[in-house]
Protein backbone atom coordinates (compact mmCIF):
# COMPACT_ATOMS: atom_id res chain seq x y z
CA UNK A 1 0.00 0.00 0.00
CA UNK A 2 1.52 3.28 -1.17
CA UNK A 3 1.50 5.87 1.60
CA UNK A 4 2.79 9.33 2.36
CA UNK A 5 1.82 8.64 6.00
CA UNK A 6 0.02 11.95 6.45
CA UNK A 7 -2.43 10.13 8.72
CA UNK A 8 -0.01 7.69 10.30
CA UNK A 9 -1.29 6.36 13.62
CA UNK A 10 -4.64 8.19 13.47
CA UNK A 11 -7.77 6.13 14.06
CA UNK A 12 -10.63 7.24 11.85
CA UNK A 13 -14.25 6.10 11.93
CA UNK A 14 -16.20 6.47 8.67
CA UNK A 15 -19.94 5.80 8.72
CA UNK A 16 -21.69 4.62 5.57
CA UNK A 17 -18.38 3.32 4.26
CA UNK A 18 -19.39 -0.07 2.85
CA UNK A 19 -19.61 1.49 -0.63
CA UNK A 20 -19.48 4.71 -2.62
CA UNK A 21 -17.89 7.87 -1.24
CA UNK A 22 -17.38 6.34 2.21
CA UNK A 23 -15.49 3.33 0.89
CA UNK A 24 -13.38 5.55 -1.35
CA UNK A 25 -12.31 7.91 1.40
CA UNK A 26 -11.71 5.03 3.84
CA UNK A 27 -9.38 3.31 1.40
CA UNK A 28 -7.65 6.60 0.58
CA UNK A 29 -7.03 7.43 4.24
CA UNK A 30 -5.82 3.90 4.99
CA UNK A 31 -3.23 4.41 2.26
CA UNK A 32 -2.02 7.42 4.27
CA UNK A 33 -1.35 5.24 7.31
CA UNK A 34 -4.62 5.62 9.24
CA UNK A 35 -6.39 2.88 11.18
CA UNK A 36 -9.89 2.66 9.69
CA UNK A 37 -13.17 1.69 11.28
CA UNK A 38 -15.66 0.83 8.53
CA UNK A 39 -19.08 1.50 10.08
CA UNK A 40 -22.20 0.64 8.12
CA UNK A 41 -25.63 -0.97 8.37
CA UNK A 42 -24.36 -3.43 5.76
CA UNK A 43 -21.84 -5.41 7.81
CA UNK A 44 -20.93 -7.74 4.94
CA UNK A 45 -20.12 -4.78 2.71
CA UNK A 46 -18.18 -3.09 5.50
CA UNK A 47 -16.20 -6.28 6.11
CA UNK A 48 -15.31 -6.48 2.41
CA UNK A 49 -13.92 -2.92 2.47
CA UNK A 50 -11.97 -3.64 5.67
CA UNK A 51 -10.56 -6.85 4.17
CA UNK A 52 -9.49 -4.96 1.05
CA UNK A 53 -7.64 -2.42 3.20
CA UNK A 54 -5.92 -5.14 5.24
CA UNK A 55 -4.96 -7.04 2.08
CA UNK A 56 -3.29 -3.86 0.83
CA UNK A 57 -1.20 -3.61 3.99
CA UNK A 58 -3.44 -1.28 5.99
CA UNK A 59 -5.30 -1.65 9.27
CA UNK A 60 -9.08 -1.75 9.45
CA UNK A 61 -12.06 -3.32 11.21
CA UNK A 62 -15.74 -3.44 10.29
CA UNK A 63 -18.63 -2.67 12.65
CA UNK A 64 -22.38 -2.64 12.09
CA UNK A 65 -23.83 0.73 13.06
CA UNK A 66 -27.25 2.32 12.64
CA UNK A 67 -26.36 6.02 12.78
CA UNK A 68 -29.84 6.94 14.06
CA UNK A 69 -29.37 4.91 17.26
CA UNK A 70 -27.16 6.48 19.94
CA UNK A 71 -26.39 3.11 21.55
CA UNK A 72 -25.17 1.65 18.26
CA UNK A 73 -23.05 4.70 17.45
CA UNK A 74 -21.50 4.56 20.94
CA UNK A 75 -20.88 0.82 20.55
CA UNK A 76 -19.13 1.40 17.22
CA UNK A 77 -16.84 3.96 18.82
CA UNK A 78 -16.18 1.58 21.72
CA UNK A 79 -15.15 -1.12 19.22
CA UNK A 80 -12.75 1.34 17.59
CA UNK A 81 -11.20 2.23 20.95
CA UNK A 82 -10.94 -1.42 21.95
CA UNK A 83 -9.13 -2.27 18.72
CA UNK A 84 -6.92 0.80 18.27
CA UNK A 85 -6.80 2.49 21.70
CA UNK A 86 -8.52 5.77 20.80
CA UNK A 87 -10.20 7.65 17.96
CA UNK A 88 -8.89 10.80 16.32
CA UNK A 89 -11.34 11.58 13.53
CA UNK A 90 -15.03 10.79 13.00
CA UNK A 91 -16.64 11.04 9.56
CA UNK A 92 -20.43 11.41 9.59
CA UNK A 93 -20.77 10.13 6.05
CA UNK A 94 -23.83 7.85 6.16
CA UNK A 95 -26.84 9.21 4.35
CA UNK A 96 -29.79 8.36 2.17
CA UNK A 97 -32.21 9.92 -0.28
CA UNK A 98 -35.71 8.92 -1.34
CA UNK A 99 -36.97 11.19 -4.12
CA UNK A 100 -40.58 12.32 -4.27
CA UNK A 101 -42.32 15.09 -6.17
CA UNK A 102 -42.65 18.14 -3.93
CA UNK A 103 -46.44 17.96 -3.63
CA UNK A 104 -46.31 14.20 -2.95
CA UNK A 105 -43.82 14.29 -0.06
CA UNK A 106 -45.22 12.48 2.97
CA UNK A 107 -44.42 13.11 6.63
CA UNK A 108 -42.94 9.60 6.75
CA UNK A 109 -40.61 10.28 3.83
CA UNK A 110 -39.52 13.62 5.30
CA UNK A 111 -38.92 12.13 8.74
CA UNK A 112 -36.86 9.20 7.45
CA UNK A 113 -34.58 11.33 5.27
CA UNK A 114 -34.09 13.88 8.06
CA UNK A 115 -33.48 11.17 10.65
CA UNK A 116 -30.71 9.41 8.76
CA UNK A 117 -28.93 12.48 7.39
CA UNK A 118 -29.46 15.16 10.05
CA UNK A 119 -30.12 13.31 13.31
CA UNK A 120 -27.44 10.79 12.36
CA UNK A 121 -24.93 13.61 12.02
CA UNK A 122 -25.90 15.10 15.37
CA UNK A 123 -25.64 11.76 17.19
CA UNK A 124 -22.31 10.93 15.56
CA UNK A 125 -20.87 14.31 16.49
CA UNK A 126 -22.08 14.01 20.08
CA UNK A 127 -20.72 10.52 20.61
CA UNK A 128 -17.39 11.25 18.92
CA UNK A 129 -17.00 14.42 20.99
CA UNK A 130 -17.79 12.51 24.18
CA UNK A 131 -14.99 10.10 23.32
CA UNK A 132 -12.50 12.85 22.49
CA UNK A 133 -13.30 14.56 25.79
CA UNK A 134 -13.00 11.26 27.67
CA UNK A 135 -9.59 10.67 26.07
CA UNK A 136 -8.50 14.21 26.86
CA UNK A 137 -7.32 14.67 23.28
CA UNK A 138 -8.08 17.01 20.39
CA UNK A 139 -10.46 15.59 17.80
CA UNK A 140 -11.90 16.17 14.38
CA UNK A 141 -15.43 15.62 13.12
CA UNK A 142 -16.03 15.70 9.37
CA UNK A 143 -19.54 15.75 7.91
CA UNK A 144 -20.68 14.81 4.42
CA UNK A 145 -22.95 17.62 3.30
CA UNK A 146 -24.05 18.16 -0.31
CA UNK A 147 -24.63 20.83 -2.91
CA UNK A 148 -28.29 20.04 -2.14
CA UNK A 149 -27.75 21.72 1.20
CA UNK A 150 -26.95 24.98 -0.59
CA UNK A 151 -29.62 24.85 -3.29
CA UNK A 152 -32.97 23.07 -3.01
CA UNK A 153 -33.85 20.52 -5.67
CA UNK A 154 -37.56 19.89 -6.32
CA UNK A 155 -37.44 16.10 -6.36
CA UNK A 156 -35.00 16.01 -3.42
CA UNK A 157 -36.69 18.48 -1.05
CA UNK A 158 -36.32 16.48 2.18
CA UNK A 159 -32.74 15.57 1.25
CA UNK A 160 -31.96 19.22 0.49
CA UNK A 161 -33.44 20.21 3.86
CA UNK A 162 -31.50 17.48 5.63
CA UNK A 163 -28.19 18.45 4.06
CA UNK A 164 -28.85 22.10 4.88
CA UNK A 165 -29.30 20.88 8.46
CA UNK A 166 -25.94 19.09 8.22
CA UNK A 167 -24.32 22.41 7.28
CA UNK A 168 -25.99 24.14 10.25
CA UNK A 169 -25.00 21.30 12.59
CA UNK A 170 -21.42 21.67 11.36
CA UNK A 171 -21.41 25.34 12.29
CA UNK A 172 -23.19 24.77 15.63
CA UNK A 173 -20.87 21.90 16.51
CA UNK A 174 -17.80 23.96 15.68
CA UNK A 175 -18.92 26.69 18.08
CA UNK A 176 -19.98 24.24 20.79
CA UNK A 177 -16.86 22.06 20.74
CA UNK A 178 -14.03 24.52 20.13
CA UNK A 179 -13.40 24.79 23.88
CA UNK A 180 -12.53 21.08 23.85
CA UNK A 181 -10.11 21.52 20.92
CA UNK A 182 -12.48 19.65 18.63
CA UNK A 183 -12.97 20.95 15.09
CA UNK A 184 -16.08 20.28 13.02
CA UNK A 185 -15.96 20.67 9.26
CA UNK A 186 -17.57 19.14 6.21
CA UNK A 187 -17.42 18.74 2.49
CA UNK A 188 -20.21 19.10 -0.06
CA UNK A 189 -20.02 16.75 -3.04
CA UNK A 190 -22.00 17.36 -6.19
CA UNK A 191 -22.79 14.57 -8.64
CA UNK A 192 -20.62 11.58 -7.74
CA UNK A 193 -20.71 8.37 -9.76
CA UNK A 194 -21.66 5.83 -7.08
CA UNK A 195 -24.26 3.05 -6.59
CA UNK A 196 -26.41 5.64 -4.78
CA UNK A 197 -26.92 7.51 -8.04
CA UNK A 198 -27.94 4.32 -9.86
CA UNK A 199 -30.71 3.91 -7.29
CA UNK A 200 -31.67 7.59 -7.48
CA UNK A 201 -32.02 7.38 -11.26
CA UNK A 202 -34.35 4.40 -10.90
CA UNK A 203 -36.34 6.19 -8.19
CA UNK A 204 -36.65 9.35 -10.28
CA UNK A 205 -37.77 7.32 -13.29
CA UNK A 206 -40.41 5.66 -11.14
CA UNK A 207 -41.95 9.01 -10.15
CA UNK A 208 -41.84 10.39 -13.68
CA UNK A 209 -38.84 12.64 -13.06
CA UNK A 210 -36.27 10.76 -15.13
CA UNK A 211 -35.14 13.97 -16.81
CA UNK A 212 -33.86 15.25 -13.43
CA UNK A 213 -31.37 12.41 -12.97
CA UNK A 214 -27.63 11.84 -13.12
CA UNK A 215 -27.03 12.83 -16.74
CA UNK A 216 -29.07 16.01 -16.44
CA UNK A 217 -27.39 17.19 -13.25
CA UNK A 218 -23.91 16.21 -14.46
CA UNK A 219 -24.52 18.42 -17.50
CA UNK A 220 -24.34 21.49 -15.26
CA UNK A 221 -20.78 20.76 -14.12
CA UNK A 222 -18.39 23.28 -15.67
CA UNK A 223 -15.41 20.89 -15.46
CA UNK A 224 -17.35 18.66 -17.81
CA UNK A 225 -17.67 15.41 -15.87
CA UNK A 226 -19.22 13.87 -12.79
CA UNK A 227 -16.99 13.14 -9.81
CA UNK A 228 -15.56 9.77 -8.87
CA UNK A 229 -15.15 8.85 -5.19
CA UNK A 230 -11.39 9.33 -5.73
CA UNK A 231 -12.05 13.03 -6.38
CA UNK A 232 -13.28 13.35 -2.78
CA UNK A 233 -10.29 11.61 -1.19
CA UNK A 234 -7.73 14.48 -1.15
CA UNK A 235 -10.12 16.80 0.68
CA UNK A 236 -11.04 14.04 3.14
CA UNK A 237 -7.36 13.47 3.87
CA UNK A 238 -6.82 17.21 4.32
CA UNK A 239 -9.72 17.51 6.77
CA UNK A 240 -8.52 14.46 8.73
CA UNK A 241 -4.89 15.63 8.92
CA UNK A 242 -3.10 18.25 10.99
CA UNK A 243 -3.05 20.49 7.90
CA UNK A 244 -6.63 21.55 8.76
CA UNK A 245 -6.08 22.19 12.48
CA UNK A 246 -6.93 25.90 12.17
CA UNK A 247 -10.12 25.35 10.16
CA UNK A 248 -13.49 24.79 11.80
CA UNK A 249 -17.16 25.30 10.95
CA UNK A 250 -16.46 25.19 7.21
CA UNK A 251 -17.98 23.29 4.29
CA UNK A 252 -15.66 22.64 1.35
CA UNK A 253 -17.49 22.16 -1.97
CA UNK A 254 -16.21 19.35 -4.24
CA UNK A 255 -18.50 19.61 -7.24
CA UNK A 256 -16.54 20.63 -10.31
CA UNK A 257 -18.00 24.13 -10.36
CA UNK A 258 -21.63 23.02 -10.43
CA UNK A 259 -22.86 25.68 -8.02
CA UNK A 260 -21.03 29.00 -7.85
CA UNK A 261 -21.89 31.33 -4.99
Amino acid sequence: MTSNNRLSGKTIVVTGSASGIGAGIAEGMAAEGANLVIADLNLDGAAAVAEKIVASGGRAIAVRVDVTEKTEVAAGIASAVEEFGRIDVYFNNAGMNSPMKYLDITPENFSLVMKVNALGTLIGTQEAANQFIKQGTPGKVVNTASIAGRQGFPSFAPYSAAKSAVISLTQSGARALAEHNITVNGFAPGVVETPLWDKLDADLEAIGEGDAGFDSMAGDIILGRAAQPSDIVPTAIFLASSDSDYITGQIIPIEGGMILV
